[in-house]
């Protein structure tokens, strides 16, 4: 009976292990997930590290302080994301400006940003409270010295995408305002009704400033930091590893189909160096061990009746832990 409880044991660790380079996946419903971004712990990045969550139903979701938002995409070419915030004031109930809760903010000591092509439109502030004044010409070219005023004559006040004359229909005041940083937002909510967030979108089929168009959401930026280690791993010719990291140590990896390496794929003197790293809760299964395997069960068996083993603790009958 021990034996075959033995063996139980061994077989939930067998069905455990596959590829650690497996573990890293690729996409999140349609969205690619590629370095130095990742779904899945030990993947990508460390400066990135668990913040993106990929949920049962394929919805990436960006993790904050402030909540946990859906991505709409990811562009890696001009390294950003856009993210939606359900709360804000949105076209589809242009009336209701009481749902906005807390506004969005970002972890600091995070590789992300705020980016600066983001307006926020903030809807109903209390006068008293908030300094709301149109905004000098000069402004739009020298930002720096101009003041932090909410400013009521803006663009996107006079042109909302999707429904310019929604305010005015509804009687909705609005004034726009960029932050020097997030924390800025959640003191302006506590005297506007409601807010939303506009970003400029690139869309380059004219000159610039012609070339981009407004649409609703936050763009976070992002870096992505090129390592030769990187470039090696990912090289195909030296076997097309998975750019990844020890998920104690935060060293660099290469994920790899057969067996980590600290360098490439097909360096196999670099993978016999590197230490066995484990990935999101995986079991990396080798030959080695399988032979050891097989002389723990030659073991059990010369094991003595009055003798109970439990997943290769080794115990007598009289004795309780």
């Amino acid at each position: 009976m021990a034996f075959f409880f033995f063996l139980l044991c061994i077989t939930t660790i067998i069905n455990k292990a596959y590829s650690q380079s497996a573990v890293c996946r690729t996409y999140c419903g349609d969205i690619p997930i590629h370095y130095p971004l990742s779904i899945d712990d030990g993947c990508g990045s460390p400066y990135y590290r668990n913040m993106l969550l990929c949920s049962n139903s394929s919805v990436l979701h960006f993790r904050t302080p402030s909540g946990s938002y859906p991505v709409l995409y990811i562009d890696y070419t001009d390294p950003h994301l856009v993210i939606t915030d359900p709360s804000m004031w949105s076209c589809a109930n242009p009336s209701d400006t009481s749902f906005a809760t807390t506004p969005f903010s970002l972890d600091t000591s995070k590789r992300f940003s705020l980016s600066t092509r983001n307006e926020y439109l903030f809807f109903n502030c209390d006068k008293d409270s908030v300094l709301i004044e149109p905004k000098p010409a000069y402004c739009d070219r020298f930002p720096d010295r101009c003041g932090s005023s909410c400013d009521s004559s803006g663009y996107l006040c006079r042109n909302l995408p999707g429904c310019p004359n929604a305010l005015l229909e509804n009687n909705i005041s609005c004034c726009t305002y960029y932050p020097k940083a997030s924390e800025s937002l959640r003191l302006m909510l506590k005297h506007c009704e409601s807010y939303t967030g506009v970003y400029w979108k690139t869309i380059g089929t004219t000159v610039p400033p012609y070339d981009q168009v407004p649409e609703y959401g936050i763009r976070v930026d992002f870096e992505i930091p090129v390592t030769t280690r990187c470039l090696e791993c990912e090289d195909k010719r030296k076997g097309g590893g998975v750019c990844g990291f020890d998920t104690e140590s935060r060293d660099f990896v290469c994920l790899c189909q057969d067996g980590n390496a600290t360098t490439f794929c097909s360096d196999a003197e670099a993978k016999h160096r590197t230490s066995s790293t484990v990935i999101a809760g995986t079991v990396v299964f080798s030959v080695a061990g399988a032979v050891g395997i097989g002389a723990l069960v030659w073991f059990v068996r010369k094991i003595k009746s009055n003798k109970v083993v439990s997943c290769g603790v080794q115990t007598n009958e009289n004795r309780y832990f």
